[in-house]
């Protein structure tokens, strides 16, 4: 099993009794998204005006602000695009994931295509931000029942942690009888990966997503209130928060798209940067290697079969 060298825990853990919560951020330009993917490919991509940069030291002003560090899962396409923003982010004490290299959803890979993106993904980051990758965020969240052989990839490449797993159901991505806070995956050939799930709170027998990207954007805040103090309150868990920094750019270029694409895109924009000031404000947020650190201090984390049937969320 991996050991993650945190430097900054300590001294989070010294800062008082509260519950250190996981914040990460997708980076991501606002064309990427998988809501466009069916009319913007890859290789139309550079027609489109960058926002990516002028939206990332937005994001890093506002977790400075709030004292707040967080993962940055970034594209390997941006960080070869823009490698002194990667280091801008690394200089400012946040950790660097990777974020694959042409935001494709996974199970519409290979596995040597899979393997290929990550590598190709990892080394352009790592060379722009001079930081070990050691942890990795799917497209869309696309680590789902069908494409879990590509956690034996990750593990294989070096990747301590993943956090692509959400268990809900949704229309795109989602796994819902996976465990809802972390574990580790026991790979085929012997070797092993965390998984870092996305925030859920259980409601009569279902994960209901809460404190995450369109969640935190479309749902009332006192929905998101009430979510995160009860899972803290009656699970006595933190938080996996996330988000992108197009969403906090109100003022992006609208693209063509299906109705359902572009509600999920571009509803609440104009909100998204104070909810987003209001959470940090509730608690303390550190980057997902922290996290995953905070969570082993506690006791061993349990272990699941990547090729088992997947065992009842809890």
């Amino acid at each position: 099993m991996t050991h993650i060298t945190v430097e900054h825990l300590d001294h989070a853990l010294e800062e008082g009794p509260r519950i250190l919560n996981g914040l990460s951020v997708d980076v991501e330009d606002y064309y990427h998204v998988e809501a466009f993917a069916d009319r913007i490919t890859p290789d139309m991509w550079p027609r489109y005006p960058s926002r990516v940069a002028d939206n990332v030291r937005r994001t890093l002003e506002i977790l400075d602000r709030a004292g707040a560090r967080a993962t940055f899962f970034v594209m390997g396409w941006v960080a070869e695009r823009e490698p002194k923003l990667v280091r801008e982010i690394a200089s400012a004490g946040h950790e660097v994931g990777c974020h694959s290299y042409l935001h494709r959803r996974i199970w519409l890979l290979k596995p040597e295509e899979f393997r290929e993106d990550t590598r190709r993904a990892v080394g352009a980051i790592e060379d722009a931000g001079g930081q070990k990758v050691v942890g990795y965020r799917a497209p869309s969240f696309s680590i789902v029942r069908r494409s879990l052989w590509a956690l034996d990839i990750l593990a294989q490449e070096g990747l301590v942690y993943d956090s692509s797993v959400f268990p809900i159901r949704h229309d795109l991505y989602g796994m819902p009888e996976a465990p809802r806070f972390p574990f580790r995956w026991e790979c085929r050939d012997g070797r092993s990966i965390f998984e870092i799930p996305l925030t859920t709170v259980r409601v009569m027998g279902r994960n209901l997503p809460a404190g995450g990207g369109g969640y935190l954007r479309l749902l009332p805040m006192w929905y998101t209130r009430w979510a995160l103090r009860r899972l803290r309150v009656r699970e006595g868990q933190p938080a996996v928060v996330y988000f992108h920094p197009w969403e906090l750019d109100p003022g992006q270029p609208r693209l063509p798209g299906k109705w359902k694409s572009k509600l999920r895109h571009y509803v609440n924009l104009g909100r998204m940067e104070g909810r987003i000031r209001e959470l940090l404000s509730g608690g303390r947020f550190v980057p997902l290697r922290d996290y995953l650190e905070y969570q082993l201090a506690k006791g061993a984390l349990p272990t699941h079969q990547i090729h088992s049937p997947a065992t009842q969320a809890k």
